[in-house]
């Protein structure tokens, strides 16, 4: 299932383009923790297909993801895409614990990408484990804004964007 999605994405992104803005902020020989609204989880996932692009990939990554069987299939498309590391865990469901062995990995050089109000919400409100992740760690905070210029948005707690073909997938990275 996951090969599938991961293949439709790719189909998909092969119509698109993508621009990144606020790269030259980051630093090679750092690693971060990105963070970005779960809204826009699906429009970084294309964006970063087939792997991920320069900025994210001088380090390792490691990612936490939710336990559910049917997260299985996002396990797939971001193992593909270069995730390392999948850590099983997020708030509700052994969370505390997914955090700390997320921090190990981060304190080895990895970095990650953390949506701070998933997996439930609300929308756009930060919860408090990725600034936990980040103090244990002495790691940096980078946000990311995904967004498309011709998307929809899904009728769910988070109005997950969907881009369209030939759409244009915005990124700016950092403040």
């Amino acid at each position: 299932m996951g090969s599938l999605w991961f293949l439709g994405i790719l189909l998909l992104r092969m119509t698109q383009r993508v621009r990144v803005t606020g790269v030259e902020n980051l630093s090679g020989d750092c690693n971060y923790i990105f963070c970005q609204w779960h809204e826009s989880g699906t429009l970084s996932l294309q964006g970063w297909s087939p792997r991920f692009p320069r900025y994210m990939s001088q380090r390792p990554h490691a990612w936490l993801q939710h336990p559910a069987w049917y997260t299985k299939p996002v396990g797939v498309v971001v193992n593909l895409i270069g995730v390392r590391r999948l850590v099983l865990g997020s708030t509700g469901h052994d969370g505390r614990r997914a955090a700390d062995e997320l921090v190990t990995y981060l304190k080895d050089g990895y970095s990650t990408v953390i949506v701070p109000d998933g997996p439930n919400g609300p929308a756009r409100t930060l919860k408090k484990g990725v600034l936990h992740i980040a103090l244990q760690s002495n790691v940096a905070i980078i946000p990311l804004r995904v967004d498309a210029n011709r998307c929809f948005r899904s009728n769910s707690w988070d109005r997950k964007m969907h881009s369209l073909p030939f759409s244009m997938i915005n990124v700016v990275v950092g403040p």
